[in-house]
């Protein structure tokens, strides 16, 4: 499985591809998914730019990407949006429209309080694992292992392209000493993110690339959008096979 994140934390300071708007992120992810990706993840913003768990933000964005796409979307659930853990689950408790999944970061304090959220109402939650935090040792913790949708191993503060690969295999090194029994999917960010995402293809395990992950092609041009990333991902991989 190949899936494309739209945009991330960053915002139209980063750059001018970012899509930011409900009209830019459906434009974007149907680009994207005619390009090869096949599942979205896509973090809703504020008209300021800012990631929002609210249901008046939430709601629009996956309206507006679902008309544009017939693909799984997910979304973030990240503390930097609302740092309060209990504030994220009542945020989770009053959406209006679900996504189909959305990303947990386990080193972040409350994981299990917004994964527990998400599941009650039928959410699937993607298992942040991050290189280099304690996440891996609370996930393996967590009662809630064996129920998330899939495993998110992200190799996020390595960005070095030489070590990045190395950081990814000793995640996943911890991660198989955890019995979850849920698919993995590989990935890492800027420098990192291409090495990351050829080791997710030769290891035979699902990925993803767009902007939120980096804002250049394999050869460190600027990429145009995300429709071009997961256009170079495909070809690097066949397409990353996977859940």
């Amino acid at each position: 499985m190949l899936q494309v994140c739209l945009n991330g934390a960053r915002t139209a300071a980063d750059s001018g591809v970012v899509p930011l708007t409900p009209a830019a992120l459906a434009d974007a992810a149907r680009r994207a998914v005619a390009a090869g990706a096949q599942d979205v993840h896509v973090h809703p913003k504020t008209p300021c730019g800012e990631d929002s768990l609210s249901p008046r933000v939430v709601g629009p964005v996956l309206e507006a990407i679902r008309e544009a796409v017939d693909v799984p979307v997910g979304v973030t659930t990240g503390a930097w949006a609302e740092p309060d853990p209990g504030r994220r689950a009542e945020r989770i408790a009053s959406w209006t429209v679900l996504p189909d999944h959305a990303s947990v970061n386990w080193h972040e304090s409350g994981a299990d309080t917004v994964a527990e959220a998400l599941l009650a109402r039928g959410v699937g939650v993607e298992a942040g694992i991050w290189a280099g935090t304690p996440a891996a040792a609370r996930f393996a913790a967590s009662p809630l292992a064996p129920r998330v949708l899939r495993v998110l191993a992200e190799v996020i503060d390595d960005t070095d392209p030489a070590t990045a690969p190395t950081t990814a295999r000793a995640l996943l090194a911890d991660l198989a000493r955890v019995p979850h029994g849920r698919p993995v999917l590989l990935h890492g960010y800027d420098g990192g993110a291409w090495p990351v995402l050829r080791l997710a293809g030769e290891l035979g395990l699902a990925s993803r690339i767009g902007i939120e992950d980096t804002l250049t092609l394999p050869d460190g041009a600027p990429a145009a959008d995300n429709a071009r990333l997961i256009a170079c991902a495909a070809e690097l991989t066949g397409g990353v096979p996977g859940a």
